[in-house]
């Protein structure tokens, strides 16, 4: 199979969709790669780089798309990328389709194959393919949120550990998933006092013991939110429905009850937001201000430490990557019931539950697709 990686071209996007090891890998087992030139300069990985581990090169994106049999990418392909799609072809990546209505109408136009890396489900349950940038970005969310929170960006002027005889900042995460976990372990770190709402209680009891007496632990109910977001200077948003639109948690209405120049993260942008009020952004233009409080919705939040990112990444979706290819699709999505979750766009129709939920279009089953019985 024809491996195809091109460069990232969403905003300020440094990841790629292979590393040289994981290009090897692919070399190894008897396919050809294809990189575009420069496609790894985000990582410090050099056009030598992958031509040392067997890749060829292209000086372009439309001869990666023109004669790729698979395409590997790391976000949703842009406009552009998507009208270089074929049918039959095959596209691995994220996609965030629920909250994408028009990706979704392409995708399907196109009569690729698309599979999303965030519906991949693993054999513990969970969402192995999108934890690791759960964990990346739940951690970059406190960075984010701390930076924010500085004076000159809008907030409130407050250190998130404080310092002796000044109380530190109160962190909210809302959510106490993956990204909410990540989050609590580093405001915890930094000295903040934080508290981490849920509805699960087996999660809150699983958090309760790993945090102690550093973090506290609520019921997510609505009155518990409503007075926790009248206290916090921090909001964490780490809600996750796997494959559908994020709740709309926190509403406009809400912002009034809050702390000028407090600051909101949503780091469920990819999947519409879970405040309200939540727009994307870009690592260029990160944050906007509504009604006194300071919103960062960046859509691609760990593409800013792009090496770390990669690198995790590719551990987890290489092995799925290769079995594609030395399978094919089809045989690989029959033969593993969890990859076969990932399958969300085939024969221009849309096969996950959650997507086909949220957005309009013909559809079908992945079992279908496959003619499984």
């Amino acid at each position: 199979m024809l491996i195809g990686v091109p460069k990232e071209i969403k905003n300020h996007e440094y990841r790629v969709g292979l590393t040289p090891e994981s290009a090897a890998e692919c070399v190894r087992h008897g396919h050809r790669v294809t990189v575009q030139a420069n496609a790894g300069m985000g990582i410090g990985a050099t056009d030598d780089d992958y031509r040392t581990a067997g890749a060829a090169i292209a000086d372009t994106a439309e001869e990666i798309f023109a004669s790729a049999d698979m395409i590997v990418k790391v976000k949703e392909p842009q406009a552009g990328e998507r009208k270089m799609l074929r049918e039959g072809q095959i596209l691995y990546t994220y996609l965030h389709l629920a909250p994408d209505p028009e990706q979704a109408k392409d995708l399907m136009a196109s009569g690729a194959v698309c599979i999303a890396y965030e519906t991949v489900t693993g054999p513990g349950g969970g969402l192995p393919l999108l934890k690791p940038m759960s964990q990346v970005a739940g951690r970059l969310s406190v960075q984010a949120g701390a930076t924010a929170l500085e004076t000159p960006h809008g907030g409130r002027g407050v250190l998130l550990g404080g310092v002796p005889g000044v109380l530190p900042a109160r962190v909210l995460i809302i959510g106490g998933g993956v990204v909410g976990f990540n989050a609590a372990q580093m405001a915890t770190g930094l000295g903040a006092r934080v508290t981490i709402l849920d509805r699960n209680p087996d999660v809150l009891e699983r958090l309760a013991s790993h945090f102690e007496s550093r973090a506290a632990t609520s019921f997510a109910s609505r009155m518990n939110l409503e007075a926790e977001l009248a206290q916090a200077d921090l909001v964490i948003g780490a809600v996750l429905i796997p494959g559908a639109a994020a709740p709309k948690l926190v509403t406009r209405e809400h912002l009034s009850t809050m702390k000028s120049g407090a600051v909101l993260v949503d780091v469920a942008i990819d999947q519409g937001g879970c405040f309200e009020t939540s727009k994307p952004t870009t690592h260029e233009d990160p944050t906007y201000n509504v009604d006194g409080v300071v919103h960062y919705c960046v859509a691609n939040m760990p593409g800013a430490v792009a090496r770390t990112s990669t690198y995790a990444l590719n551990n987890v979706t290489l092995p799925h990557a290769l079995s594609i290819a030395d399978f094919g699709w089809k045989e690989a999505l029959r033969a593993n019931a969890h990859l076969r979750a990932g399958l969300n766009v085939a024969d221009g129709r849309l096969t996950h539950p959650a997507v086909i939920e949220s957005v309009e279009g013909p559809s079908t089953t992945a079992e279908d697709i496959l003619k499984m019985g």
